[in-house]
């Protein structure tokens, strides 16, 4: 089974409401296995427009990924994320 991605380019307008986001949205991402690639940090724009805040999540399938973001746990947090950020986000499937 191939794993699942979540790519998620995010510009946060409130950096400490978007605390709250992340807090809000742990569970969810520890009942469906989440593990942290890409968590912001350093980035190099190549191309496109770039945003502030780059994340990669691995799951342990893409059903886990979709899981987890229709999860009553993540939309309580994404409702608190979109009050507080611009952001693109996809779910791709693994390579192999």
């Amino acid at each position: 089974m191939a794993k699942g991605y979540w790519i998620a380019r995010v510009d946060v307008r409130d950096p400490e409401r978007y605390k709250d986001y992340v807090s809000t949205a742990k569970p969810a991402f520890e009942k469906f296995g989440a593990n942290f690639l890409a968590r912001g940090g350093p980035y190099h724009a190549l191309e496109g427009t770039a945003r502030g805040r780059n994340v990669v999540i691995e799951f342990p399938s893409v059903q886990h990924a979709l899981d987890c973001y229709n999860s009553p746990e993540y939309q309580a947090a994404k409702a608190i994320r979109q009050s507080v950020a611009e952001a693109e986000m996809l779910i791709v499937e693994g390579a192999g």
